[in-house]
């Protein structure tokens, strides 16, 4: 038998982000993890502070930041591996009264200190923007493949991940011990993104799912080293590769790319780059959101041993660190979860 404080299902963002936790905190731990979610591999990775379509400021912004990065960059630190790069995002105005609403968010509490007061000139003659660029600051991308691949690596050398599906149903329940084939634990936190839906324990939780696609594309001519939100992203990945997306679809809830949304994404991207582009790779993941667009986080109404860490969204790369952190301490120290976050705040099912 062996004997660890904490099982952990699913190793997306949300599942490393908490074993980042109980490394800090000398707890031992066993990863559960088929490779059967793909968002957050396939996720952008955007740590962006802003929301850019409405030019409001993202919940809980510069704490989650201030989490993040160390987080990541110890990551970088420990495995040897370069994640975390941080670049300015720019918002491509439509419009004069555009300009303005920009000017007028940038005095808002809470967003001086991440919108630049200066209307870039566009000097690049294969983007489509006369009316100029606002910057968004102390943004960038981490890079969620690599990073996954590095970690799940790292996790199999320590003998902490088992490449395998969790059956539900050989998982054993008493007050003080959790028991799993011949693994014995304290505690269980479910990690799995949209996959908790086949979860009999939190299937009831509110999680909707959004499936997203990107395309990755080689663009010689465009030479653009940052990202660029106008009716899609695109996001610089290096050596003339950028990623576009991403689509948003709420009934199709597999992991298959379609020439539905590829069109959408060609077609919303040549409102704005006008060289010459070739499609090199094309993937599709669920996002596992929710409707008041905050994470599903807390403790199952029978079992106080069961845990739920899920419904990152599209922000992964920033909420996760956060809200780890905050799980964490509430199992360990009885700090109650903000309401925005537990899962409470749908009632008892």
């Amino acid at each position: 038998m062996k004997n660890v404080d904490y099982i952990i299902v699913g190793c997306g963002l949300a599942s490393i982000s908490f074993c980042e936790v109980l490394k800090a905190n000398n707890k031992t731990f066993i990863v559960f993890d088929d490779a059967s979610q793909q968002s957050s591999i396939v996720a952008a990775g955007l740590y962006n502070p802003v929301i850019l379509k409405r030019f409001t400021k993202v919940w809980e912004a510069q704490t989650q930041l201030d989490i993040a990065l160390p987080s990541y960059a110890k990551i970088e630190k420990e495995l040897d591996v370069k994640v975390d790069y941080q670049h300015s995002i720019f918002r491509r105005f439509n419009s004069i009264e555009e300009q303005n609403l920009w000017f007028t968010a940038s005095d808002k509490p809470g967003l001086e200190s991440f919108l630049s007061t200066d209307i870039k000139r566009n000097s690049n003659k294969y983007i489509d923007a006369p009316f100029g660029l606002g910057e968004v600051l102390h943004a960038g991308r981490v890079d969620t493949k690599h990073l996954i691949s590095a970690y799940k690596k790292d996790l199999k050398s320590n003998g902490n991940i088992l490449e395998e599906r969790f059956n539900y149903n050989k998982l054993n329940i008493s007050d003080n011990k959790l028991s799993y084939k011949n693994i014995i634990a304290k505690q269980i936190v479910f990690a799995e993104g949209f996959g908790v839906k086949q979860n009999s324990y939190f299937n009831h939780i509110p999680l909707n799912g959004t499936k997203g696609e990107v395309l990755t594309i080689k663009a010689p001519d465009l030479k653009l080293d940052a990202a660029l939100k106008s009716s899609v992203f695109i996001i610089s990945i290096g050596e003339d590769v950028y990623r576009v997306g991403a689509t948003y679809e709420w009934t199709d809830k597999t992991n298959t790319p379609t020439e539905g949304a590829k069109e959408e994404l060609i077609s919303k991207l040549k409102t704005f780059i006008t060289c010459d582009f070739e499609i090199i790779d094309h993937r599709a993941g669920i996002r596992p959101t929710t409707g008041d667009r905050r994470p599903l986080v807390g403790v199952h109404p029978e079992h106080d041993n069961l845990y739920v860490l899920n419904g990152l969204g599209s922000r992964g790369v920033m909420i996760g660190p956060y809200v780890a952190r905050k799980l964490f301490n509430f199992i360990e120290d009885g700090i109650e979860l903000d309401r925005e976050i537990d899962i409470k705040r749908f009632g008892k099912k």
